[in-house]
């Protein structure tokens, strides 16, 4: 048995739920969860549905009987094979909690993906990377090579059929042309401090103005810097007897799970875009073992 995932966006209109389910019963298809939203405010209609084939289909014949009804109700309509791991390029400066935090997640099977690799401007994680097994790539970025940096970035990213870029704590602004060409495939993590407390050391400031709540976000990269569609987002709390280095230490912790949380939303396509938000559907329960298992 093969086991699929089907995602739907359309316009909302009655029927889709009866017409979709029908359909996959008389491909002799078993749906194991189903998470549907209906933006009343938008008009649009978002649809999950996790399914095993019973009978051996292949997404070329669910495509293919599928097509009458997306064409239907006009859908965005995709059909991922569940066995099959997402490529995932990710990129590092000098802050390594996120990058630790993602090779052990992937080591231990907790996050199954395919890395094709880590992209730095400095050396500081290269043997880290390597004694992984996994291709360590050193791409300085200046202002005059930027342009440069990034095409080579981009050859990388192509070479290894890369579906998602995961910017690890990678500090360097990306240009809107990279952005447009990856939109939807590029995620970023930083502080929830922002706008407030901008600069090399935001947590100092935090600590200075005795901030009792700190957070993380996670979101899609556009043009609009740190603006972009969020993921996932999380705060803890702290309290007047912390030290700076404890507001430092928290904020990795956050940052890190938030992070590994909003890729693990993406690779199981449980995430949609909806203008400038996301619809993001939660995890059924039970399901993490089976989607870290996929």
């Amino acid at each position: 048995m093969t086991r699929f995932v089907l995602t739907v966006t359309c316009q909302s209109t009655r029927g889709i739920v009866a017409a979709v389910s029908g359909f996959l019963a008389e491909m002799d298809c078993n749906i194991i969860d189903s998470s549907q939203f209906d933006d009343l405010g938008t008009g649009r209609f978002f649809m999950r549905i996790s399914f095993i084939s019973e009978e051996g289909k292949t997404i070329e014949d669910l495509s293919a009987g599928l097509k009458p009804i997306a064409d239907k109700f006009k859908m965005e309509s995709q059909l991922h094979d569940h066995s099959q791991r997402m490529k995932v390029l990710l990129m590092v400066s000098r802050f390594g909690h996120c990058l630790n935090d993602l090779l052990y997640r992937w080591r231990i099977g907790a996050l199954p993906i395919d890395l094709v690799g880590v992209v730095s401007n400095h050396f500081d994680y290269q043997k880290l990377v390597v004694n992984h097994d996994i291709p360590f790539h050193h791409i300085p970025v200046t202002r005059e090579n930027k342009p440069h940096a990034e095409a080579k970035i981009m050859e990388i990213a192509e070479a290894g059929s890369t579906e998602l870029v995961v910017l690890a704590r990678y500090m360097q602004v990306l240009s809107d042309k990279m952005c447009e060409r990856m939109s939807g495939r590029i995620i970023n993590i930083h502080h929830s401090f922002l706008p407030s407390f901008k600069g090399a050391n935001p947590y100092k400031q935090a600590y200075q103005r005795g901030v009792k709540l700190i957070g993380a976000t996670a979101h899609y990269v556009t043009a609009d810097l740190d603006e972009g569609p969020i993921i996932e987002q999380d705060t803890v709390r702290i309290t007047h007897a912390q030290s700076p280095d404890d507001y430092v230490s928290l904020g990795r912790d956050v940052e890190a799970q938030v992070l590994a949380r909003s890729i693990h939303a993406h690779i199981h396509h449980r995430v949609f875009l909806n203008g400038s938000r996301t619809v993001v559907f939660p995890p059924s329960p039970g399901s993490y073992a089976s989607e870290r298992m996929g």
